[in-house]
């Protein structure tokens, strides 16, 4: 954790800040002041101003998207803002669980214990269902939810996957894990899926429904409407 991290989440407490970064981010792609303005339901000269703030804290990227009407009188190109690549986090005292998690991919890897891996991430989703209100109790087989227990997406959603609906399907904006699957694609992704799938499970619903289908930027997991899908 640096002071850096602190400034910057920091700004967020700010909940005019704190709408706009909101905005940018479920959009998952370029959005223009006018629309970020509109959706945290402020004027666009005072969404300008705050959203080049958390361009300054490294919250956002911005750029410009060439006006769609060419040559004399089509304007200047627009300014549109982007959700920063990097990563913020605050833990007090300081932590690094993501190097003892490298370590750990790596004997993995070095293991060949890739289904055992799976196996396990497979098992801590079905326990993440049953502290969300699924899994098996005295009067529930295992796998049938419980009449409390919250959907997948809010699930994913408290998680840090950032889920939306695509054509029928949920794909998800964040991949949590996303700095150990740039070191180790193959083994995270994998164990990411068994995780979504073992929820499913917990949830008492179809695991089949969590199948691998990478987008750039996004989480390599997509929840399909049925297992046909």
């Amino acid at each position: 954790m640096s002071d850096d991290d602190l400034q910057a989440l920091g700004l967020l407490q700010d909940p005019v800040r704190r709408s706009l970064y909101d905005a940018v981010a479920a959009r998952g792609g370029e959005v223009g002041r006018t629309e970020a303005a509109q959706a945290a339901g402020v004027s666009r000269a005072l969404a300008g101003h705050h959203l080049d703030k958390l361009v300054e804290a490294g919250l956002l990227e911005s750029g410009f998207r060439p006006q769609e009407r060419k040559g004399p009188g089509s304007g200047r190109p627009a300014k549109v803002y982007r959700r920063a690549a990097g990563e913020r986090v605050v833990s007090l005292p300081p932590r690094d669980y993501v190097s003892l998690a490298a370590v750990l991919a790596e004997v993995v890897d070095e293991l060949g214990a890739e289904e055992r891996a799976e196996r396990a991430a497979r098992r801590a989703g079905r326990r993440l269902a049953g502290r969300h209100g699924g899994g098996p109790g005295e009067d529930r087989e295992p796998g049938e939810p419980g009449e409390a227990a919250e959907s997948v997406e809010s699930v994913l959603r408290g998680r840090g996957y950032e889920p939306y609906s695509d054509n029928g399907a949920l794909r998800m904006r964040n991949c949590p894990f996303h700095v150990l699957s740039d070191e180790q694609p193959l083994l995270v992704c994998s164990m990411n899926l068994a995780l979504c799938q073992g929820l499913l499970e917990g949830l008492g619903e179809d695991p089949g429904r969590a199948r691998l289908d990478p987008r750039p930027g996004e989480c390599c997991v997509i929840l399909s409407k049925t297992n046909e899908d």
